[in-house]
């Protein structure tokens, strides 16, 4: 899938989204990812399985994520370079939506 329509697909990201993509800066298996996004987030998100499984099938399906390998019933997947440059756009988009919010937020004193 060319970068363009995936940006367009997927932006602006789900929450669990990204931070699915953003636990794959090292391969990891499915439970991998729920425990590293559950401690990035400090518990505030714990993925289901249901919906980490169904987000990593269509990311899958979508080329922003590969199987990296298949170990003893444990799929590991990694990130691939349309999944990067999808994380580049939205991590510009959300440093965009930060600088505002900095700007801003005193207004809302």
């Amino acid at each position: 899938m060319k970068i363009e329509k995936v940006i367009k697909s997927y932006s602006p990201m789900t929450e669990t989204a990204f931070y699915i993509l953003l636990s794959l800066i090292e391969p990891r298996h499915g439970y991998g990812i729920i425990k590293h996004v559950e401690e990035l987030t400090e518990g505030r998100l714990v993925l289901g399985s249901g919906t980490i499984y169904g987000t990593l099938t269509k990311m899958q399906r979508d080329e922003i994520i590969t199987v990296y390998a298949d170990e003893k019933r444990k799929t590991i997947y990694e990130i691939t370079d349309v999944g990067k440059a999808l994380m580049r756009h939205e991590m510009g988009r959300l440093k965009e939506l930060h600088a505002n919010v900095i700007k801003h937020e005193g207004e809302f004193q």
